[in-house]
């Protein structure tokens, strides 16, 4: 019989550094791993048939977001989406794009595995995050429900602003990378020497 298989987070070993930060930070910033949410890549004609199945107006602004219940949708380009559901949902929403799309040609894959989610908070995330990354995040340019794709501390990410802070999309290779510079980034606000 197989063992079952137990799953790692690309940043299971950086938890207890960001919550070092956490608690230096004394409420400036806040950050922790959001592991395993659901990921699906979704590419369609946004006035099509299948554009309508998950419940959720598809944005077609340039970094826009809509959100439904417990599942958000950002733009990515003029037919790309990335669809973001709570852990162990990308059976339930694949379920409900493939079976709409008929002979549409619908491209729904599941990038979970793909990525992490790092939850960045408090009064000085913006600060911190303008050390690495050239988007300009105050508020009137970038609120909440707004997303980019970009590049923060030289890696690639899509940026999410969702109250009470951001949600970055990174992928697991550059997971490490981007943990490790923020907590160097952040000792302005924590006194912790990396």
């Amino acid at each position: 019989m197989a063992e079952p298989t137990t799953r790692h987070s690309p940043l299971a070993g950086a938890a207890d550094r960001l919550a070092r930060v956490t608690d230096a930070a004394g409420g400036a910033i806040a950050m922790a791993e959001v592991p395993f949410l659901t990921q699906l890549d979704l590419r369609l004609d946004p006035k099509g048939p299948a554009a309508a199945a998950l419940g959720v107006t598809l944005p077609t602004h340039a970094c826009t977001s809509a959100r439904s219940g417990d599942v958000d949708v950002l733009w990515l380009g003029p037919d790309e989406w990335l669809v973001v559901g709570p852990p162990g949902a990308a059976e339930r929403l694949a379920g409900q794009l493939r079976p709409a799309a008929g002979s549409e040609h619908v491209s729904v894959v599941d990038v979970s595995a793909q990525r992490t989610t790092l939850l960045l908070s408090g009064p000085r995330v913006r600060d911190l995050l303008a050390l690495g990354c050239a988007i300009d995040l105050h508020p009137r340019s970038f609120g909440p429900g707004d997303c980019v794709q970009t590049e923060l501390a030289h890696a690639p990410v899509v940026l999410f602003r969702r109250d009470p802070g951001f949600l970055i999309f990174v992928r697991a290779s550059f997971a490490a990378h981007l943990a490790d510079w923020l907590v160097d980034a952040s000792v302005e606000y924590t006194g912790i020497p990396t």
